[in-house]
């Protein structure tokens, strides 16, 4: 296979990416897509996006400028953790770091529901990954209000418009994210019910695998259409040219891994990464560093 660049990536990455230009609808995306290729020229797209991504990696923890904020939501067994998990297989860990975010921890709750995500922010020259993140305070707050309640907002500030409202704050932190070196991805994994229906099923039928089941993920799964409406305003409001969402079909769990590692791969290459060149002070001592080493060589042959 000839080395891939992002205008052959581009067929992987246009259909699915979502930047507020249009009016969105969820079902306008089928979620068992595969871009016209086999299972097989998949695998080979992402193993050589995993090349590529250790590459860019390294060149983006070396140069210290940018950074790269990678966010995951779906369903229960969208995908979210294997996608994760293929797409960085090689890549350094010292430049990269997922961050679960679970319920809130009490202390979490006495903040607003911003600041957990604050502190788990990449610093320059890393990649730092969301598994779920601040939309969960738009999505399941929205499905089950009485964790709004927890949240101990002042009565008069939760209004009608409170959605629309963290809408805009979402998108005002992630601008303000991208004007300070930080390129934010954000991914849906789009599955169909069925789809996760099979994969309870197979978490059921495999002991190594039935850690993963809960009885609240078949709770939820009884507000199906609740949560993909939420999930279409999610998307709707806070899609924007500087911070998109990619609405990536999670049936088959190798196409998805196809869309995300090259939408990732397009936006660190946009980014023209290299690494330092050495000032020509620093270049004058590593040539007499090197004449000292070589002479030493040269003493121990001797002796």
């Amino acid at each position: 296979m000839s080395k891939t660049t992002t205008p052959s990536l581009d067929r992987f990455i246009s259909p699915f990416r979502v930047d507020g230009a249009e009016r969105f609808h969820l079902k306008s995306h089928k979620t068992s897509a595969k871009g016209g290729i086999d299972k097989e020229e998949g695998e080979a797209i992402i193993e050589q996006n995993r090349k590529r991504l250790s590459d860019f990696q390294d060149k983006l923890y070396a140069q210290d400028r940018w950074s790269l904020l990678l966010i995951f939501q779906g369903m229960d067994a969208s995908g979210k953790d294997s996608a994760i998990k293929s797409i960085f297989e090689g890549v350094n860990p010292q430049g990269c770091e997922v961050t679960s975010f679970k319920q809130p921890t009490s202390k979490e709750l006495d903040h607003d529901f911003m600041w957990r995500s604050f502190l788990a922010l990449p610093e320059r020259g890393r990649i730092g990954i969301f598994n779920r993140s601040y939309y969960e305070e738009c999505l399941v707050t929205r499905v089950h209000p009485e964790l709004l309640k927890a949240e101990k907002l002042p009565p008069r500030l939760v209004t009608k418009n409170i959605w629309r409202e963290r809408f805009e704050d979402i998108s005002a932190f992630e601008r303000y994210l991208t004007r300070n070196g930080t390129v934010v991805l954000k991914f849906f994994l789009n599955v169909s019910k069925e789809e996760q229906r099979q994969r309870f099923l197979d978490r059921l039928d495999q002991p190594a695998k039935n850690w993963k089941f809960s009885m609240n993920d078949i709770s939820e799964r009884t507000r199906w259409q609740r949560y993909q409406a939420v999930y279409q305003e999610i998307v709707r409001h806070t899609s924007t040219s500087f911070a998109p969402w990619y609405v990536v079909p999670a049936d088959h769990k190798w196409f998805a891994r196809v869309v995300i590692g090259s939408a990732i791969m397009a936006a660190l290459e946009s980014l023209d990464l290299r690494y330092p060149r050495a000032d020509p002070a620093s270049l004058k001592e590593f040539k007499a560093v090197r004449k000292a080493l070589e002479a030493e060589a040269k003493g121990r042959k001797k002796a």
